[in-house]
């Protein structure tokens, strides 16, 4: 994280000290924070006159998305949450004093409103009617008219073709391992079926007065294609607007009271205008990729396109400009100085570069150690005109880690396979668990495998064991068989016998297959890594 002040003598250290407009005031490499422009706000959430950056932190890399407020260097106070921010706000939520601004946070299907930093409210999105034929499947595995197996299969089917998106709870179930599904339903068959959208972008409005320090109202974009405009004292929905697809930027201005207009991009790609007492869009803006921002700057849409490129556009539409940049725009935010009345638009580059446009005539370049991810102006502390950007560094040296991670755990799974330590399937199809054990001194060898049904209720029956193995080593009298049936829970020894034909003291692995009668593809599958015999040892 960075942060620079305005300046019009001193420089920072992308450019010379006689030519920058920016002093370099703060730079951390090592801030650990990984968030975008929307999760970030500056605010003066005490009511003191000192300014601090509320940060809706992703998490990544296994950690836990959490709400982080930094004054100057130093994390003051941080709160785990539920669900990735979405976004983060500061309004003032009514006319009595003090005038201390409360703090916002989209995150999932609520809204987190603080106020001092402490938890004050939250805003929870009405739920939406389930699809019907999920409640159905969900209400017949209630009744035990289904397994676990057919209800994953059916939900499954659903989800590739449905319109109506399936809820939470059969999403959980999907993404769970064979052997954890039966559990699953038993524990949230009895459960009435919730499906409910979260909340994909969020800005302010302001109520009935422009003034800089008037009440506002939070206006949420979410994933139902809905647009929702919240009061800021009762917060109930003022006023519901449609639209065609899924905001993703809001910008806002007028008065909700009095008139006011929004501006939507979208995923479908397209920019849509609304105006005060319209339920459905009044104009379109068709973009011919996606957006990846939106910034209302003196009355002019500037949009951030995946082409590279910065267009200006009317309320109505018209286009008004179109900027190329050098490199892939990765964030953009509004670069506001309310004492020169200059608005500007802030684009953060891949190439490390943050330029700053007033329509289309460039104004600046900040060089950057590395690719822009999120921009925030303002003041900051007691200083005005401050400019915080962070940067996919930490993110990279975080990837770096996992990865590894990654690396480490595939390379503990084979050898768990060579060592026959842990020889299940990876991708086991049926609540299955095979051990297999060697014994024996050669050329002779015992060879027992240990299966069991590890669901808590259905038995499997139909299946067969294969054994697949170099024949100039080794000879299996067995090499082929039925399995009984496998009642849950139980473990079934299976025996065979393995003679070892080689007279030069070497070995090979034997794999065992379980697979399913009328089918090719294997249930499950394990490695045996046979023991290394001493030459004068071997049989014929």
């Amino acid at each position: 994280m960075a942060a620079a002040s305005s300046s019009d003598s001193e420089g920072d250290r992308a450019e010379s000290e006689a030519s920058s407009k920016w002093l370099d005031a703060h730079y951390d490499p090592m801030a650990n924070i990984h968030t975008f422009s929307a999760c970030l706000v500056l605010a003066d959430l005490h009511g003191d006159g000192e300014y601090k950056l509320a940060v809706g932190d992703l998490g990544p890399s296994g950690r836990q998305p959490c709400l982080k407020v930094l004054k100057g260097p130093t994390v003051l106070a941080e709160s785990a949450l539920p669900a990735l921010p979405a976004a983060a706000a500061a309004f003032l939520m009514g006319q009595h004093e003090p005038r201390t601004p409360a703090l916002a946070l989209a995150s999932g299907p609520c809204v987190y409103v603080y106020k001092n930093l402490r938890p004050y409210f939250k805003f929870s999105l009405p739920q939406l009617p389930p699809n019907p034929l999920e409640q159905d499947l969900w209400n017949q595995a209630k009744e035990d008219q289904i397994d676990h197996l057919t209800l994953k299969e059916m939900l499954e089917g659903i989800r590739e073709k449905a319109e109506v998106p399936l809820s939470v709870q059969s999403l959980r179930f999907l993404q769970l391992e064979l052997s954890e599904m039966e559990a699953f339903v038993n524990q949230h068959k009895s459960k009435p079926i919730k499906r409910q959208a979260v909340i994909t972008t969020m800005t302010t409005l302001k109520k009935n007065m422009a003034d800089e320090d008037a009440m506002s109202c939070l206006v949420l974009g979410t994933e139902n294609k809905e647009l929702l405009v919240l009061d800021p004292e009762a917060f109930t929905i003022l006023a519901k607007m449609s639209l065609p697809g899924v905001p993703v930027f809001l910008e806002v201005s007028g008065q909700f009271d009095v008139a006011f207009r929004l501006a939507a991009a979208c995923r479908n790609g397209n920019i849509y205008i609304l105006r005060r007492d319209c339920k459905r869009p009044k104009y379109c803006i068709e973009l011919s990729t996606q957006p990846v921002g939106l910034v209302l700057a003196h009355k002019v849409l500037v949009v951030g396109s995946t082409q590279d490129n910065l267009h200006g556009f009317t309320h109505k539409g018209k286009r008004l400009w179109t900027v190329h940049m050098p490199a892939a725009i990765l964030t953009m935010n509004l670069l506001e100085q309310r004492s020169r009345g200059l608005q500007a638009v802030m684009a953060g580059l891949a190439n490390g570069e943050v330029r700053i446009y007033h329509d289309k005539a460039l104004l600046n370049v900040i060089r950057t150690p590395d690719a822009v991810t999120s921009l925030c102006f303002g003041r900051y502390g007691r200083e005005d005109n401050t400019l915080i950007v962070t940067t996919r560094a930490m993110h990279r040296t975080f990837q770096t880690d996992l990865y590894l991670l990654r690396l480490r755990a595939a390379r503990a799974y084979v050898r768990a396979l060579e060592s026959s330590l842990n020889p299940v399937s990876a991708t086991a199809r049926e609540p299955l668990k095979l051990h297999a054990v060697v014994q024996g001194l050669g050329p002779t060898f015992k060879l027992t495998l240990h299966l069991q049904n590890t669901s808590t209720a259905r038995p499997i029956l139909g299946l067969l064991v294969c054994f697949l193995y170099n024949e100039v080593l080794y000879a299996l009298p067995r090499a082929f068989f039925k399995v009984p049936l496998l009642v849950p829970g139980l473990n079934y020894p299976l025996e065979t016998f393995v003679e070892s034909l080689s007279d030069k003291g070497i070995s090979d692995i034997i794999k065992v297959l379980v697979l399913r009668e009328g089918q090719s593809a294997p249930l499950l599958s394990a490695h045996i890594n046979m023991p290394v015999q001493p030459a004068q040892a071997c049989g014929k």
